[in-house]
């Protein structure tokens, strides 16, 4: 195996998990504000939803970074962000949320690529031959 086989799929965990982790925890610190947002969506439960949201970002956040049952995981928080992208993000005329749903489309695509190949050699699959 190479060093780029052997390195890459966690800094692709890494780049990928860590910003669902700042916003995980974003939300964490800002529950009225994300329950008002999610609301103003026009979404049900806002408050299941900000629930759902920092479970996803936090805890499956960690769990991808770490390589633990990474393909499901990854599967989760790619079908997450295209929800995200579909229902926060989709006034295509407004440049800013264009560019946030293209960003969505981007990582709901990395996180595919991690549902495909999984976590590799440095995860906690690799160490138990699931990667």
């Amino acid at each position: 195996m190479s060093a780029s086989q052997r390195f890459l799929p966690l800094a692709g965990r890494l780049l990928i998990g860590v910003p669902f982790l700042i916003t995980g925890f974003s939300k964490l610190g800002n529950y009225s504000g994300t329950v008002g947002y999610i609301a103003s969506a026009g979404l049900p439960l806002p408050a299941v939803g900000w629930a759902v949201a920092v479970l996803i970002e936090v805890v499956f956040a960690a769990l991808l970074i770490l390589g633990w049952r990474v393909r499901p995981v990854a599967l989760v928080m790619a079908l997450f962000t295209l929800a995200t992208a579909v229902f926060f993000h989709n006034d295509l005329g407004n440049q800013g949320q264009f560019i946030n749903f293209i960003k969505n489309l981007m990582i709901t695509g990395g996180l595919l690529q991690i549902v495909a190949f999984g976590g590799g050699a440095l995860s906690l699959d690799g160490r138990g031959g699931r990667a």
